[in-house]
Parts: structure tokens; C-alpha cells; sequence
């Protein structure tokens, strides 16, 4: 009982503004956040969140049924394979930037007569080997 006790007086009481509030039921109605995401985001119960949208919102109204058309969806998904190929096309150039480098390497390798890759490496840090025991 007395872990109890100690956990309501450790716990914060916490405001939210209306301003804050009737900005995140925007963003709800506008689908830009979901109710269990702005929950844990803002560590507030679902349930204040929907006393939130009975209590500011303009179309989600309390006994007033959301319907999710399939355009919305198909307008999610339209956006979402846009971000896809635009993150493919990059993937792709900079794979054809790195594939370049190393040719260029490769030729720059032949035209010296040793092996650039490796004899890039860093010359260890001054007393290094002395820690390993083998001293200069």
C-alpha cells in the first residue's frame, strides 16, 4: 500500500493547453497523426485523447461514425510508391557513384603499379605499438 502511496506523490500532473489540443485534433481529422500514435508520443491515455475530439472537434463529433473511403487510401498509397521510387532512383545513383569511384580506383591502381585500396590505410596514432609491448 505504501509503494502505491508513493507512486501517486512521485507522479506529475500534467496540463495541456486548449490550444495544444484543439492543434492535435486537427492533425487527427486531417490524418497527418493517429490517436494511438499522439498517446504514445505525448504519453497521454487514448481516452483523454477522445474526450479531446468530442470536446474540439468539428466533424468527429461523440456517436458520430468515421467512414475511411478508398480514395483516401489510394491517395496514401499513390504517395507512398512516390517516396518509394524517389529512394530507389537515389539508391540507384549513388550505387553508379560508387561504382565509378572504385573503377577509377582500379585504373588509378594499374596506371601506379600498387594496390590503392590498400595503402590508404592510417598510420596508427603515435605510441600505439608501445602499449602492445612492441616498442619502436
Amino acid at each position: 500500500m505504501e509503494q502505491l502511496t508513493i507512486k501517486k506523490k512521485l507522479r506529475i500532473q500534467r496540463y495541456f493547453s486548449e490550444d495544444f489540443k484543439i492543434q492535435k485534433v486537427k492533425e487527427i481529422e486531417q490524418n497527418l497523426i493517429s490517436i494511438s500514435e499522439l498517446s504514445r508520443l505525448y504519453q497521454v491515455s487514448a481516452t483523454s485523447v477522445y474526450q479531446w475530439i468530442h470536446k474540439y472537434s468539428l466533424h468527429l463529433k461523440k456517436g458520430v461514425n468515421q467512414v475511411i473511403e478508398m480514395e483516401s487510401e489510394s491517395r496514401k498509397a499513390k504517395l507512398l510508391q512516390v517516396r518509394l521510387s524517389e529512394l530507389e532512383r537515389i539508391i540507384g545513383q549513388k550505387q553508379l557513384q560508387i561504382d565509378y569511384l572504385e573503377k577509377v580506383i582500379e585504373l588509378s591502381s594499374e596506371e601506379i603499379g600498387f594496390d590503392l585500396k590498400k595503402k590508404v590505410a592510417i598510420e596508427p596514432l603515435s605510441g600505439f605499438n608501445e602499449t602492445k609491448g612492441g616498442g619502436k
